[in-house]
């Protein structure tokens, strides 16, 4: 299953890798990738993952490098 979040106001490319990478060790997800030119990160997820948990993980996890983007589920 594939999940896609719009990262709005994203403008870091070190903190996009580094949500990249944090978002990647989330339990059920697969891969993960953030692009900075593009504002979204794509996750390949787990047929048995939890995806409201990691949506909120996702979520937390942006806040936590980038308090002023705003996340968007797609």
């Amino acid at each position: 299953m594939n999940k896609l979040f719009i990262l709005e106001d994203l403008d870091c490319a070190h903190c996009a890798e580094k949500i990249q990478n944090d978002v990647a060790e989330i339990a059920g997800v697969i891969s993960s990738k953030c692009t900075l030119l593009t504002q979204k990160l794509k996750l390949e997820l787990a047929d048995d993952a939890d995806v409201a948990a990691i949506v909120k993980e996702v979520k937390s996890i942006v806040n936590k490098y980038e308090p002023d983007v705003t996340v968007i589920e797609k």
